[in-house]
């Protein structure tokens, strides 16, 4: 099975990649229409967009997924079902195709929620509370974009037809394109985990690694930045688009912050997704798809890289996850360590990886666009951080101390690992330059002064050397650097997102229910139904009893007060009849 999906999903890439090359030669954009039923006026029609984006992003996704299976054939060796994890990955890559190709709002609903619904699956693989719990948080999450979505097909009724593409340009100013619009930003804010939405990506690492290399950092999390770049000729000109732009800065910044604070590897990899995602959405709500496009594909490249080389660790360190376990592994297992740190300085942009090309383009953009100092400042604080938490997970895993069990027990590499590994190891290096020559038609000449050409790499030495130092510092000290421990917790905890989309939310609802079920259905609601009606019987009975008791006082006292009442009785009647 794995070996069929890897070949499958590898000649699949192969076969876009030289389709991607002949439709951007000559300029290609087909549009099928399939006529699944036509009964009388009514045709349901299924349409498939085949572009130079769509075919290049496919052929990203199905390189990942092949690489990823086969690394799942090592990785999850000890797994008795295997066949089920690598049919459940199928279908994620299934509904992720069905995502890029269809021009459709519905059949985008169909990949849109086959997405959710697989990451679910997965995220719920290793059977614990934790899991249940991130999975519930995961899928919930991913739930109200999904809600609107369902309320954009709605309003779609309005046109006729469902395939979006033939209103976006004609009918832009259009009201109800404006809410149409406004809801598509919520939904791919939900599903690219912006804030408010970003607590459940951390959460989402409750599944085996393959399936995070896969689906939390390369095709799930940017599905909604596709759906964005897609409906770009609306969001153009638009305010809440502005909105967009202020919070996914302020995911990117928030996720950087976090990062460094964290412990858990898997954690760490997961936050720097984020703060890559804020990236994309920020470029993209400044009004450049093809740069936030350009960067998504480089990302996923070094990004599934990273969370398959901690996948090895991981295994190495015996499941332990936590970084302060780790250290010195570069003597272990060198080619791991080669792998982790070329997509680590991918990530932080070094030149001439793959994360330079877009990145370094992005923040010239920036500087050259004429918007305020707070978000240029978020821009180029938030790739300082990129270098710092990348610098310091370098630091604890390569260069200090090895602190686990005094038994030495890293065994040598495996093969199969490694081998997936190269595949996107070579991607990471050259992908960047081989899409800068690919996607722009002409090379971009900006034309900056020398300091704010440098202000990339001023930020990135800088945020090394904190990185550096802070690592060789002790944890208290950084917090009492940062003056009080409250503001250091705030950082940590992603500021408070996870505690207030999990329990900040259901506190009052469920606060509410136990006061209902103590006053009402425990409270007045028993005294007027079941028990009061039991005491009511209870008393009666009891009286009842005594008469039931075969005492002769009782019988006595009962005749004379019978007799009694008998003879008040005729003198009544006789009283009356007079």
């Amino acid at each position: 099975m794995c070996f069929i999906s890897f070949f499958f999903l590898f000649f699949f890439s192969l076969m876009n990649f030289f389709m991607v090359i002949y439709f951007i030669m000559n300029n290609i954009i087909i549009i099928l229409e399939w006529e699944i039923i036509s009964f009388n006026s009514l045709s349901i029609i299924m349409s498939i967009l085949l572009d130079w984006m769509s075919l290049l992003f496919m052929m990203f996704v199905s390189l990942i997924s092949s690489v990823v299976i086969y690394y799942s054939k090592s990785y999850m060796s000890s797994e008795l079902n295997l066949n089920r994890f690598i049919i459940l990955v199928l279908l994620f890559v299934f509904s992720m195709i069905l995502l890029i190709i269809s021009p459709n709002i519905v059949s985008i609903l169909l990949g849109w929620d086959g997405l959710g619904l697989v990451s679910y699956c997965l995220v719920i693989y290793y059977q614990n509370i934790k899991s249940y719990n991130a999975g519930m948080l995961t899928a919930l999450s991913n739930r109200i974009g999904d809600l609107f979505i369902l309320m954009v097909i709605g309003w779609m009724m309005n046109y006729g037809s469902w395939n979006y593409l033939f209103y976006l340009s004609f009918m832009k100013n259009d009201y109800s394109m404006f809410m149409i619009s406004i809801m598509i930003i919520i939904a791919a804010m939900t599903k690219s985990a912006q804030i408010p939405f970003s607590s459940w990506l951390p959460a989402a690492m409750a599944a085996p690694t393959p399936v995070s290399a896969l689906v939390h950092s390369s095709t799930l999390v940017t599905a909604g930045v596709y759906l964005l770049i897609r409906f770009n000729f609306l969001l153009v000109d638009m305010m809440f688009i502005k909105i967009l732009l202020l919070l996914s800065g302020l995911t990117m910044f928030m996720a950087g912050i976090s990062a460094n604070y964290e412990f858990d590897l898997k954690k760490i990899i997961a936050l720097s997704t984020l703060s890559q995602l804020g990236l994309m959405m920020s470029i993209l709500s400044m009004g450049m798809p093809d740069l936030a496009f350009f960067h998504l594909l480089t990302h996923a490249m070094f990004k599934a890289l990273l969370f398959m080389c901690a996948g090895v660790i991981i295994h190495m360190m015996m499941d332990i996850q936590d970084i302060r376990f780790m250290g010195g592994i570069s003597n272990f297992i060198p080619m791991t360590s080669l792998c982790m740190n070329v997509s680590n300085m991918a990530l932080c942009g070094i030149p001439f990886l793959a994360g330079f090309y877009s990145k370094d383009l992005i923040l010239e953009m920036v500087s050259l666009s004429n918007l305020n100092f707070f978000i240029f400042l978020l821009y180029y604080i938030s790739t300082g951080l990129t270098m710092f938490y990348s610098f310091r997970l370098t630091m604890y895993l390569m260069i200090n101390d090895y602190n686990l069990l005094s038994i030495y027990n890293l065994y040598d590499e495996d093969f199969t690992m490694l081998k997936s590994m190269m595949i996107l190891l070579l991607m990471s290096i050259i992908s960047g330059s081989f899409l800068m020559w690919l996607i722009f038609s002409y090379p971009y000449m900006i034309f900056l002064p020398f300091n704010m050409k440098m202000m990339v790499i001023y930020v990135s030495i800088l945020g090394a050397f904190l990185g550096f130092f802070i690592s060789n510092m002790n944890i208290y000290s950084v917090n009492k650097f940062l003056m009080t421990y409250q503001v250091s917790n705030f950082l940590c905890l992603m500021w408070f997102m996870p505690n207030l989309s999990t329990y900040g939310l259901n506190f009052y609802f469920l606060n509410f229910g136990q006061m209902m079920l103590k006053n009402i259905d425990m409270g007045w609601s028993e005294m007027y139904s079941g028990q009061g009606y039991f005491f009511i019987v209870k008393k009666y009975s009891v009286l009842f009893n005594l008469f039931h008791l075969k005492n002769y006082k009782i019988y006595l006292f009962s005749f004379v007060l019978w007799m009694f009442m008998l003879i008040i009785l005729m003198i009544f009647l006789y009283l009356n009849s007079l």
